[in-house]
C-alpha cells in the first residue's frame, strides 16, 4: 500500500508512538509485506528468525521489536509490538468504511456491463467494459475488475486475509489495507472467494477461468489462461504462472509457485513449488510418472516375496 503522500520517518513515529533511527525526514513512501517491499516502504518483523530477512529486504524502513544495527541508508522503527502497530499504520492511511448503499458513489462501472440485483459494490471499485456480475455478488472496496469479465452468483472479491498472530487472550487479526485486481476475459464461477491482499494486490491474470467453490487467498498471483477446477483452495502469496491447469480439490500451502503449463491432478496437495509443463499428482504432489513407477513396484512385492519364500 502506498501512502497518499510521502510521510517523514518523524511522523510515522509519532503515529504509532515509537523510537526512531534515522534521520527525522527520511522519507517513508508506503508499507508492504514482506514479499512485494520497494524502496520507501515499511516492513515488519516481530521475531528474530526473521530479522536478517526484514533488514536486507527491499524495505527501506523496518518496524521491528528490537533496536539493533540499522543497515546503511536505511531506518529503523523501534516498537514493543510490531504487529499492533502495523495494524494502527492500516486504520490511519485505510480506516474502513462504512457503505450505505448497495453500489457506493465511488464506483466506477465501465460501457454495457450488466449488474444483476443484490449486487453489492464498494468504495472505489472499478468495473470495465462488458461485464455481466452476476446476482449476489458481494465485491469490496478498491476491487479493480478489467474489460469482459463474467461473476457468478454469491462470489465474494476483497475479503480480509486469514492472517492472524496468537496471543493468550486470543487470535488478533492482521488488517488487510490490500486489492484484488481480476484482468479481462476472466470468468468466476458461482461461490468463488478471492481475498485481498494484506498490502498487496491479490491477482487473476488475463483470460483465466474459475469454477465454482474456489478459495483464492491474500497476495495470490495467478497468471494469464490457467484453468481451475471446483473445490480448489489457494493459500496466501502463491504464484501461479501461466496456462496452469488445476483439477477439482486440489489444496496448496503458502508461498509456493506453480511453474508455466503446470497440470495438478485432482485431489492432489502441492506442500513446495512444482516445476513448469509437468502433471503431478497426490499428496504430497509428485510427478505423475514417478508416482506409477512407484506403484507398480509396490504391486510386484507380493510376488517377489514368495519367489523368496520358494
Amino acid at each position: 500500500m502506498k501512502f497518499p503522500k510521502p510521510h517523514t520517518l518523524k511522523q510515522i513515529a509519532n503515529l504509532i508512538d515509537c523510537k526512531y533511527i534515522g534521520d527525522d525526514n527520511f522519507q517513508v513512501l508506503g508499507m508492504n509485506e514482506i514479499h512485494v517491499v520497494e524502496p520507501g516502504d515499511i516492513v515488519f518483523v516481530d521475531h528474530p528468525k526473521y530479522y536478517s530477512k526484514a533488514l536486507e529486504s527491499a524495505a527501506t524502513i523496518v518496524l521491528i521489536n528490537k533496536e539493533v544495527e540499522c543497515p546503511k541508508d536505511k531506518a529503523l522503527l523501534v516498537s514493543d509490538d510490531p504487529f499492533r502497530d502495523f495494524n494502527k499504520l492500516t486504520d490511519y492511511f485505510k480506516p474502513f468504511k462504512v457503505s450505505n448503499i448497495s453500489i457506493s458513489d465511488s464506483a466506477q462501472i465501465g460501457n454495457n456491463t450488466i449488474i444483476q440485483p443484490n449486487c453489492f459494490i464498494g468504495h472505489n471499485v472499478v468495473i470495465g467494459d462488458n461485464c455481466v456480475i452476476h446476482s449476489n455478488v458481494s465485491i469490496y472496496d478498491d476491487a479493480v475488475i478489467g474489460n469482459s469479465v463474467t461473476i457468478h452468483a454469491g462470489t465474494v472479491l476483497g475479503a480480509n486475509a486469514f492472517y492472524y498472530k496468537n496471543r493468550p487472550e486470543g487470535y488478533d487479526r492482521l488488517k488487510s489495507s490490500g486489492r484484488v485486481v481480476i484482468k479481462d476475459h476472466v470468468d468466476i464461477g458461482a461461490n468463488c472467494t478471492i481475498d485481498r491482499g494484506v498490502s498487496g494486490d491479490t491477482i487473476i491474470g488475463e483470460g483465466t477461468k474459475l469454477d465454482n467453490l474456489i478459495q483464492v487467498g491474500h497476495d495470490t498471483a495467478i497468471g494469464k489462461k490457467c484453468l481451475i477446477a471446483s473445490q480448489v483452495g489457494v493459500a496466501g502469496c502463491v504464484v501461479i504462472e501461466d496456462e496452469v491447469t488445476i483439477w477439482g480439490q486440489v489444496g496448496t500451502t503458502s508461498g509456493i509457485t506453480i511453474g508455466k503449463k503446470a497440470v495438478v491432478q485432482g485431489q492432489s496437495g502441492v506442500t513446495k513449488s512444482i516445476v513448469s509443463g509437468k502433471t503431478y499428482w497426490g499428496t504430497p504432489a509428485q510427478e505423475v510418472r514417478n508416482q506409477l513407477k512407484e506403484m507398480a513396484s509396490i504391486k510386484q512385492i507380493p510376488n517377489i516375496l514368495k519367489r523368496l519364500k520358494n
